[in-house]
């Protein structure tokens, strides 16, 4: 299959400030984010490991090429967790983020949804549903 990934997804705010402090607090480094303060760009966007990014709608950005319905809280998004469950549970709890479910087992990408995994799920500022899987080989 010629298609090998996803490079980016791209999610509203309500509050780009709120969601830039949020993600910040995780560990994930925001690119663009001087610029977009600068005026420079109409956008920011949220790194997420070496390969892929999250684009940020800011209130007020219109463009043409978007979905036609995106709101804020309209996406979810699943992470994966480069170690043990309870390191992740760890680092969100210092973060001062809430799990709202888990651990619990769930199927993910690899393997073609045949490897092991335990998941936790949170919410950020704008309601998004954000699961962190932790792959258990």
């Amino acid at each position: 299959m010629p298609t090998a990934g996803i490079d980016h997804i791209a999610m509203p705010t309500a509050n780009a400030e709120r969601l830039i402090a949020f993600y910040k607090r995780l560990g994930f480094a925001i690119n663009n984010e001087e610029a977009w303060r600068a005026g420079t760009v109409s956008a920011f966007s949220i790194q997420v490991g070496e390969y892929s990014k999250i684009n940020v709608h800011p209130e007020g950005y219109t463009a043409s090429l978007r979905g036609p319905t995106a709101v804020p809280g309209c996406t979810d998004i699943c992470f994966v967790w480069d170690g043990p469950v309870a390191t992740c549970q760890h680092m969100l709890q210092e973060a001062g983020v809430e799990v709202i479910q888990g651990p619990v087992q769930r199927a993910g990408g690899r393997g073609r949804g045949t490897t092991p995994s335990l998941s936790l799920y949170a919410r950020d500022p704008d309601g998004n549903l954000l699961e962190w899987m932790t792959y258990q080989v």
